[in-house]
């Protein structure tokens, strides 16, 4: 791991991964401490799990009663947890994966401050944070720091085809490209074919 995470954020990841276990609950690290494990940088701003919709609402009440503050946002893909003032958000429907058995399985297990756990694959994460972009939250900084950091891992022909619908995923390859950042040498599929069609 290349930097160190704090402590706050670890001992609340690992106080949820032992509640959620204890209820017999799968999950998968998601969100930037999933970058983190992979060898990005460090997060600061909450913890992600990956959950099951059918999970979602036992995880709500083993959370509960382990003394943490829950709620159900009007979002219908994640519900929300606090640990001494850290979020935790569970998701079961993320930008880009649905989370069933067959995603959990193919996430690797990590030790993660000595506790294993699935974590969630590389593309899986990039997928997710392009698909995200929108014309209210076209923040490109934090991606780009994770797809410079993580380049080696990503499989950028498998994400290109997963992100293809996006214009903004579309634009923001093609910027990793031009930075020599991504891999491949060719820009973005649809980027190829189209063409100014002519403003004088």
């Amino acid at each position: 791991m290349a930097a160190t995470q704090s402590d706050e954020i670890l001992n609340v990841l690992k106080t949820v991964a032992r509640i959620l276990r204890e209820a017999d609950i799968d999950f998968a690290l998601g969100g930037g401490l999933s970058a983190w494990v992979h060898g990005g940088p460090p997060t600061e701003n909450d913890v992600d799990i990956l959950i099951r919709e059918g999970d979602a609402e036992r995880a709500l009440s083993a959370l509960d009663a382990a003394g943490l503050d829950t709620a159900r946002p009007p979002e219908d893909w994640l519900v929300k947890a606090w640990d001494d003032g850290v979020l935790v958000d569970l998701m079961y429907e993320p930008s880009g994966v649905v989370v069933d058995d067959a995603f959990l399985e193919q996430c690797e297990t990590h030790s993660v401050a000595a506790v294993r756990m699935r974590v969630m694959p590389v593309n899986d994460l990039l997928v997710g944070k392009m698909l995200a972009l929108t014309e209210h939250h076209l923040d490109f900084a934090p991606i780009l720091e994770h797809a410079r950091a993580l380049r080696e891992q990503i499989d950028w022909d498998e994400v290109e085809q997963r992100t293809q619908d996006s214009p903004f995923a579309r634009a923001f390859l093609y910027m990793l490209t031009e930075l020599g950042i991504r891999e491949s040498t060719a820009a973005p599929t649809r980027l190829r074919e189209e063409r100014w069609s002519g403003v004088a």
